[in-house]
């Protein structure tokens, strides 16, 4: 009988294929226990509202916090000029990024502030706002003359605590965790000799450790290493976390990516791991210019010169640029000479991911080409501001139209939380556009195959064999064997198709010199790069300028890749990162242009280009 039962057991066993998955004790949802992101999402980690100094006196009176948090929102609100204003998709997240020197002065001006109006300062510049744009504009200039000087022209540390509690409070009254993030930061703004040095901190905390500090100012001190110091004693003090992310290395006069420190002495391991661990990001594409790269730093790269900002070394615009400035302002050389660097202080000082945002001074986050509100007030929508001056130089004018309607960051997180958006730029899970929202992944590793990328769990066995964006590579035993990346781009679903996704890489070679390359890696309609010049055809052009439109009947929806470095060398230190690009489509110059009938110049661009960059991965021998 006993031999009858377990006959029985064994043949329903074979039957049944087994112990069933619940036996073995697998959850029945696949995600439990998953912890890898799942969503990207899209936000402005550089906006400025009234209580900027700058943004007030150029035009900016109305639009605070309020009105800021309102439209990232996706709510509706009159502008200065009294057009209605919306924008196209709500902001996931936001951080109102304003100057900390000043910060909320004008407004107390407007107030007629009695403790302010009794300044000299104060009284002069209450006359000036009051005069009109004009005498405005003078208060730009000599803000930037006390930034460039390290002058407090104003001291009240009553009024800036003041003024730091409204910042916290509006972040916190508009923070909604799961559906729309309010960061906590500002702008630290040190322009030492007019060259952009300035930072974007953004804090992970609420209110019982932010209201702890004070915002440190470039008044306070102009160094980096100095505001590094803050951030780590904000860190020990409150418990809290918190960094910093640099902007327009492209207006630095050759600082952001000097080879040497703030002091101009010889980089310090520790100097290096306090820039690494502090400023893990890089906004690389924003209303005043594209900083990725340059013709005169990348001449091989046909898509190099996107919006570039390059007459003036400086804000100031008291300098020209020179060509030895470019390799230590744009975000590829410096990846590049990271790499030197790293070899000769066994550290690398450029390690950092990407992200976009506006930098707009209007308070309204807008980056899409047909809604572009201008970088300051006065430049709102209106049908002379393409052509009139962004600052009044005689000599090499900086016209309106050579702004650039861009760019957002985007982020790979769990949730839309402060905790989960700011561990992932933490750790570099990003990537910047320069407005659109397409959907970008990349994954490096060493094993990934054509099926994984087929298989609809693709995503998770990316972060089970290898790195995503901003991780890092170690090295295989087999060194005859190349790195291997999984990557995937779709369009933005309101947006225009892809041309193409390319991988960028760096790489310093065994005499110490650095290279990159740029390889077409996927490409819509079935183009080929040419066997003579390796170059690929032109995706075509659909836009019509007459209404302004263009047509989705070329380029790809999505473009995925499974790719693998046909000349690595696994003793040479390498970056790679993800470029995508869009069709042609019109610029925000020919919206404006077909909305007000004008007849522009033909020296002012009206289609774009635009286009994604991903944070790299890092190979170190």
């Amino acid at each position: 009988m006993k031999n009858i039962v377990l006959l029985l057991s064994v043949l329903i066993t074979l039957i049944s294929g087994g112990p069933s998955l619940a036996e073995s004790g697998e959850a029945y949802s696949p995600t439990t226990g998953r912890h890898h992101p799942r969503e990207v999402f899209f936000g402005d980690t550089h906006l400025h509202t009234n209580l900027s100094p700058d943004a007030a006196a150029g035009g900016n009176r109305l639009f605070g916090h309020d009105q800021a948090y309102r439209l990232a929102r996706g709510e509706e609100v009159t502008a200065h000029n009294g057009r209605r204003v919306r924008l196209n998709r709500p902001l996931d997240f936001l951080v109102a990024a304003d100057h900390a020197e000043y910060m909320g002065l004008f407004p107390a001006l407007d107030a007629e502030d009695p403790a302010l109006l009794a300044t000299d300062i104060g009284k002069r510049w209450y006359q000036a706002l009051r005069a009109g744009p004009d005498e405005a504009a003078t208060i730009l200039i000599e803000f930037g003359a006390a930034l460039s000087e390290g002058k407090d022209l104003i001291k009240s540390t009553d009024f800036q605590r003041s003024v730091w509690k409204t910042v916290i409070d509006k972040a916190e009254e508009y923070n909604q965790p799961g559906s729309f993030t309010a960061f906590i930061g500002y702008e630290w703004s040190s322009s030492r000799g007019g060259g952009n040095m300035h930072r974007i901190v953004i804090f992970k905390d609420g209110t019982a450790r932010t209201g702890q500090i004070q915002p440190f100012s470039s008044f306070d001190n102009d160094r980096p290493r100095a505001l590094w110091r803050f951030l780590a004693d904000y860190e020990r003090d409150t418990g809290g976390d918190v960094f910093a992310i640099p902007h327009n290395s492209n207006v630095s006069a050759g600082l952001m990516f000097a080879l040497l420190d703030s002091d101009r002495n010889e980089m310090t391991e520790n100097y290096v791991k306090q820039r690494v661990k502090w400023e893990p990001l890089l906004e690389v594409t924003q209303y005043k210019g594209d900083s990725e790269t340059h013709p005169v730093v990348s001449p091989n790269d046909e898509f190099a010169d996107y919006e570039s900002w390059d007459k003036y070394a400086s804000f100031s615009q008291d300098r020209l640029q020179e060509n030895w400035m470019f390799a230590q302002e744009y975000a590829r050389p410096a990846l590049r000479n990271g790499l030197v660097m790293s070899q000769k202080i066994g550290s690398n000082p450029f390690r950092f991911g990407m992200i976009g945002s506006s930098d707009s001074h209007t308070g309204i986050p807008s980056v899409d080409e047909n809604n572009f509100w201008g970088k300051f007030s006065w430049h709102e929508v209106n049908e002379t501001r393409v052509m009139e001056r962004f600052v009044n130089i005689p000599d090499i004018p900086q016209f309106e139209w050579e702004m650039a309607a861009s760019g957002l960051a985007a982020v790979w997180a769990e949730e839309n939380t402060r905790a989960s958006l700011f561990d992932a730029m933490r750790r570099r899970e990003t990537y910047a556009t320069t407005g659109p929202r397409m959907q970008v992944r990349l994954f490096g590793g060493w094993h990934y195959s054509q099926t994984d990328l087929n298989s609809p769990n693709w995503v998770e066995l990316g972060y089970q064999k290898g790195v995503p964006m901003g991780g890092e590579l170690l090295p295989q035993p087999d060194t005859s064997q190349s790195p291997v990346f999984m990557v995937s781009a779709w369009k933005d679903p309101d947006g225009a198709n892809l041309d193409r996704v390319q991988i960028i890489k760096g790489w310093l070679d065994t005499m110490g010199n650095t290279h990159e390359k740029v390889f077409d890696i996927a490409l819509s309609n079935g183009r080929e790069a040419s066997g003579e010049t390796g170059k690929v055809p032109p995706v075509g052009n659909t836009v019509d300028l007459s209404k302004p439109g263009y047509q989705n009947d070329i380029g790809a929806v999505y473009l995925q890749r499974i790719w693998s470095d046909p000349e690595f060398n696994s003793e040479e230190p390498s970056f790679y990162y993800v470029r995508v690009l869009e069709i042609p489509t019109p610029r925000w110059t020919a919206y404006d242009a077909a909305y007000f009938n004008l007849d522009l110049p033909d020296y002012v661009p009206m289609t774009t280009q635009e286009r994604a960059y991903t944070s790299p991965i890092w190979y170190t021998p």
